[in-house]
C-alpha cells in the first residue's frame, strides 16, 4: 500500500476529528455539569455512563467483523452521521428544558451505537497509511489533539452552559460532527478486500480469529488482561471527579473546569513528548509505568486534606500525562502486533471487554460513593493500579513484547 503521501492524508483526518473532538468534549462536559448540578448524584452520573457505553460493548466485537469487511472511511462517515442524528434528537427531548432521564439514556445508549463503528475504524486506519516506523508518533499527535480538546472543550463547555440552556448546547456536537464527514470528503484511505460474505456463520467465524489474535500472542493476552482489570478500578472513579472536586474540596463550576482542562493540559505534555522525542524506552515498559504513575496520582488524591486542591490540580496534570502516554504506546502495540486486516475486530473486541466489566463498577458507582466516599474510591482505584502495574513488570511474556524491535 502506498504510504508516501500518509502525512499529507492524515492532516485532513487531524483536522476534521479535532474539530469534533473539541465540539464532544465541550458538549459532554457541558453535560455533566448540567448533570451534577441538576441532581448531585453520582447514581444518575454512573446510569448515564452506562447508558453511553453498554450497546458499544454488546455490539462492538461484531461492528469489528464489519469494519474489517467495509471502507472504513464510509464506516465513519455514516457512523459520525449516525451520532449526530441521535444528538439532533436529544435537543428536541430537551426543548422544553424538562429532564426526562429514561429518554436522555436512551438516546445516549443510541449514541453508543455509532461510537462503536467509529472509534475501531479511526483506530484502524492508522497501519493503512502510515508506515510503521511513524506510528507510535501519529499515536503521539492524536493524543495531542485529544489533550487539546480537553483543555478547550470544558472551558467552551462551560461557557456554553452558563449563557445557553443544555439542548443549545448540545449543536456544538452536531457542528463539529458536520466538519469531521467533510473533511473525510477530501481523502482516499485503503480497503482491503475479503472475498467470503459476511453471512452470520462467517461472522462469528471472523470474531473468533479476533479473539485468537489477541489470545494467541500470550504477551498482548496478558497485556489487554490487566488494562481491563485496571479499567474496572478506574472507570467508576473517572466519573467521580466532579463529585470529588464538589464534595470533598469544596468547587463549583469553576473549580470542575480547572481539573478538566488542566488533565488536558497533562495530555498535551504527554502526547507531545512522544511526537516530539525519539522516547529511548520500549512501549510495554511506558505502559506498565505509566499503570503505576496514574495509580499514585489517584491515591495522593484520595488522602488530601480538602484545602489542598491546589496540589489536586497537579496531581490531575500528571495523571493526565500519564493516561496520554499510556494510551499511545498501548495502541501502537496493538496496530504493531495485529495484522492490518484483522485490527477492526480486534480494537472493537478490546474496547468490549474493557467495558463491560466495568460497567459492573459504574452501576454501583453511587453507592460507593455513599457507603465509602469518593475519596477513598480513588485511593481504591489507585492501589488496584498500581499493584498491577507492578504485576505487569513481573511478567515474562508481557516484558518480551517489542524486543524484536531491538534486537
Amino acid at each position: 500500500m502506498e504510504k508516501k503521501h500518509w502525512f499529507k492524508t492524515y492532516i485532513y483526518i487531524w483536522v476534521g476529528q479535532f474539530i469534533s473532538l473539541i465540539s464532544s468534549s465541550a458538549v459532554n462536559f457541558a453535560i455533566i455539569i448540567w448533570l451534577s448540578l441538576e441532581f448531585k448524584s453520582a447514581e444518575v452520573l454512573g446510569y448515564a455512563a452506562i447508558a453511553a457505553l453498554l450497546p458499544q460493548a454488546i455490539i462492538g466485537p461484531f461492528a469489528g467483523v464489519y469494519i474489517d469487511r467495509w471502507n472504513r472511511k464510509k464506516v465513519m462517515i455514516f457512523a459520525d452521521a449516525f451520532i449526530a442524528t441521535c444528538t439532533i434528537l436529544m435537543t428536541i427531548a430537551l426543548r422544553d428544558g424538562q429532564v426526562q432521564l429514561n429518554l436522555m439514556y436512551l438516546l445516549m445508549a443510541s449514541r453508543s451505537l455509532g461510537s462503536a463503528f467509529h472509534q475501531p475504524a479511526m483506530q484502524a486506519i492508522a497501519p493503512l497509511i502510515v508506515p510503521e516506523d511513524q506510528l507510535l508518533r501519529v499515536s503521539g499527535i492524536n493524543q495531542i489533539l485529544h489533550s487539546i480538546s480537553s483543555i478547550a472543550g470544558p472551558a467552551l463547555g462551560t461557557l456554553a452552559i452558563a449563557y445557553l440552556p443544555i439542548n443549545q448546547v448540545l449543536f456544538l456536537d452536531v457542528l463539529g460532527a458536520a466538519v469531521a464527514i467533510t473533511s473525510l470528503l477530501f481523502i482516499s484511505i485503503p480497503s482491503i478486500k475479503i472475498e467470503t460474505k459476511a453471512s452470520l456463520i462467517q461472522v462469528w467465524r471472523d470474531l473468533k480469529l479476533g479473539f485468537l489474535a489477541i489470545h494467541q500472542n500470550t504477551g498482548l493476552n496478558r497485556m489487554f488482561m490487566y488494562s481491563i482489570l485496571a479499567t474496572v478500578g478506574i472507570m467508576p472513579v473517572a466519573i467521580m471527579f466532579p463529585l470529588l472536586t464538589i464534595n470533598h474540596f469544596g468547587g463549583d463550576k469553576f473549580e470542575m473546569s480547572v481539573i478538566e482542562v488542566i488533565w488536558g493540559v497533562g495530555m498535551l505534555v504527554g502526547g507531545s513528548a512522544l511526537s516530539a522525542f525519539k522516547i529511548p524506552f520500549r512501549k510495554v515498559i511506558m505502559i506498565n509505568s505509566m499503570h503505576i504513575l496514574l495509580g499514585l496520582t489517584f491515591v495522593f488524591s484520595g488522602v488530601l486534606p480538602p484545602t489542598f486542591f491546589i496540589v489536586f490540580v497537579v496531581l490531575t496534570a500528571i495523571g493526565g500525562a500519564a493516561m496520554s502516554i499510556y494510551n499511545a504506546a498501548f495502541m501502537t502495540i496493538i496496530q504493531e502486533e495485529i495484522a492490518p486486516e484483522m485490527l477492526g475486530r480486534v480494537f472493537s473486541l478490546y474496547f468490549s471487554f474493557a467495558i463491560i466489566p466495568s460497567l459492573i463498577g459504574l452501576l454501583f458507582a453511587g453507592h460507593i460513593a455513599d457507603n465509602i466516599g469518593v475519596a477513598n474510591a480513588f485511593i481504591i482505584a489507585g492501589m488496584l493500579c498500581i499493584v498491577l502495574g507492578v504485576i505487569s513488570f513481573m511478567t515474562h511474556s508481557l516484558m518480551r513484547i517489542g524486543l524484536k524491535e531491538i534486537k
